[in-house]
């Protein structure tokens, strides 16, 4: 037996009744982002980063295993494993698709430092190529501004390294759907305007 359909073929035409079924059937689907999200982490295990010593998923795995490391909470973690998972659709916009994905389920800092990480990087390269290295002091008086400095230097720009002990895909797999899991745009999840940082170390 198949699946019931709406009556509508354009949405202007579309009844409560073809709108209330949409909603249920969409909650299963929304229930599998976590599945989904894991599955594009471990299409990243065979892609390799061109140029560099590491694949993007190891990227991903190095940067949220010095995360945790740090004593970085779950948002933290799973952001950190997530902050590129754009660069394979949208590379050249990968850090605002990222933060896309993860908005609503962790604070907004989190996810305002990872959609800003790309600009706060180039600190790092952008003079090899001739390009301003502190573009992102246009940031300078934004509240997030030293959390998403700090992001970089600890957890991004330093996790490159093929010899570096990083914990394996299967160890943040239960933190992801912990994430995934909870009320999208949860107002006291998102702590919106609040500034933590990251955790103090050494």
């Amino acid at each position: 037996m198949s699946e019931p359909t709406v009556s509508f073929t354009q949405m202007k035409d579309g009844t409560k009744e073809d709108y209330e079924l949409l909603h249920k059937m969409e909650q299963p689907y929304l229930a599998m982002t976590a599945d989904r999200i894991m599955r594009e982490l471990r299409m990243q295990a065979d892609e390799t980063m061109a140029g560099y010593k590491i694949t993007r998923l190891e990227h991903g795995l190095q940067s949220a295993t010095r995360a945790e490391n740090d004593g970085a909470d779950v948002d933290w973690i799973v952001a950190t494993l997530l902050h590129d998972i754009g660069d394979g659709l949208a590379p050249q916009n990968h850090d605002r698709f990222a933060a896309e994905i993860i908005r609503p389920f962790v604070r907004d800092e989190v996810a305002w430092t990872v959609e800003h990480h790309g600009m706060f990087q180039m600190l790092y390269y952008a003079h090899h190529y001739g390009w301003d290295p502190e573009e992102r002091q246009k940031y300078k008086d934004h509240p997030y501004f030293q959390t998403c400095a700090d992001f970089c230097e600890r957890w991004d720009q330093s996790s490159f390294d093929p010899d570096y002990d990083m914990k394996p895909l299967e160890h943040f797999e239960p933190m992801v759907r912990e994430v995934f899991a909870r009320k999208a745009y949860d107002e006291a999840v998102m702590c919106m305007g609040e500034v933590r940082g990251l955790p103090e170390v050494g």
